[in-house]
């Protein structure tokens, strides 16, 4: 009861914001070639390189109509820095290697073809020889309380055999 009260909450104050209820128009498919996406300069916050001066660059691919997930590319020249990963975060490199250290001090290098994901609110730092391109996949973590809720409902739901269940 009390979550069906904070999503009659939400929408009214969304319904009192625009007025309509209906969400906005999205294509139902949004698709493109990773190569062919215009990559513009995303400088990495100066404070978190540690050597050398690496230039990111990045391209959105989309987003979700509730701003709670999104696409992109990103690519980036040598050098090493810490990153914060402010979402969930699961890469897959397209192009190059990058050497990662997470916060508990274990190494990985991530090469072409490799996937990872990456916890949001946690750093980690990247070393890139010479370069390397990725698609990331991030996605806003659910408020804590909300997040135990979503938890609990998948506990007591009946396990769909193979797959991801919806």
């Amino acid at each position: 009861m009390p979550l069906k009260m904070l999503l009659l909450g939400v929408a009214g104050v969304m319904a009192a914001r625009s007025g309509d209820m209906s969400p906005p128009a999205l294509e139902p498919m949004v698709a493109s070639n990773s190569g062919h996406l215009a990559l513009k300069p995303a400088p990495i916050e100066p404070s978190w390189i540690i050597s050398g001066t690496p230039h990111a660059r990045l391209a959105d691919h989309s987003r979700s109509a509730d701003e709670a997930s999104s696409t992109a590319v990103w690519d980036c020249t040598a050098g090493e820095f810490r990153w914060y990963f402010g979402w969930d975060e699961t890469v897959v490199i397209q192009e190059g290697e990058v050497h990662v250290t997470a916060e508990d001090g274990s190494e990985r290098w991530l090469r072409a073809g490799d996937i990872a994901y990456f916890r949001g609110g946690t750093w980690a730092t990247w070393r890139i020889d010479t370069y390397v391109r990725k698609i990331a996949f991030l996605r806003k973590p659910f408020p804590a309380p909300l997040a135990v809720v979503y938890r609990l409902r998948n506990a007591l739901r009946p396990r769909a055999k193979g797959g991801f269940a919806a």
